[in-house]
């Protein structure tokens, strides 16, 4: 629930303060998966470190490893969204990590590792639409080097 409420939270305020000069969607939405993903990122290494390890199929080699290098991604992502010369690069590859860690989320909904009702598989996977659709909206409404055009 955190990641959407920091997603939806960042993006309203940015949307309705116009902060960075633009009122787009794209434009603020780049700045809430920012937040998020500076929240998920950090998550891989605090907090919920143990139970993200717990939703790395049994399958998949070095859990510990695979939790690290996803939260690093993660944390450069968000700088990457922000940086406007890589916001489009950066919002095309999250919402591919989106896309390959989606297992991991079936994974743990399940086998018994769902604690929250929005960890179980349906809402889960619709959560994952939602920043999965926002990743689309930032990677084709940014233009490197110029404010965000769609508006």
């Amino acid at each position: 629930m955190a990641p959407l409420l920091i997603l939806s939270v960042v993006t309203a305020v940015v949307l309705l303060t116009g902060a960075g000069g633009s009122r787009s969607w794209a434009h603020a939405l780049r700045y809430g998966l920012a937040a998020m993903f500076t929240a998920t990122g950090a998550a891989h290494f605090v907090g919920m470190r143990d139970e993200l390890i717990a939703m790395v199929p049994p399958a998949l080699p070095e859990p510990g490893l695979l939790v690290t290098v996803t939260g690093v991604l993660e944390l450069l992502g968000a700088v990457g969204l922000v940086w406007r010369r890589t916001t489009r690069a950066a919002a095309i590859a999250l919402g591919l990590m989106l896309i390959a860690m989606f297992p991991a989320n079936v994974y743990a909904a399940t086998h018994g590792l769902a604690t929250e009702w929005l960890d179980h598989l349906v809402p889960r996977t619709i959560l994952q639409i939602v920043f999965l659709a926002a990743t689309v909206v930032v990677a084709r409404g940014h233009r490197a080097g110029t404010r965000d055009a769609v508006r």
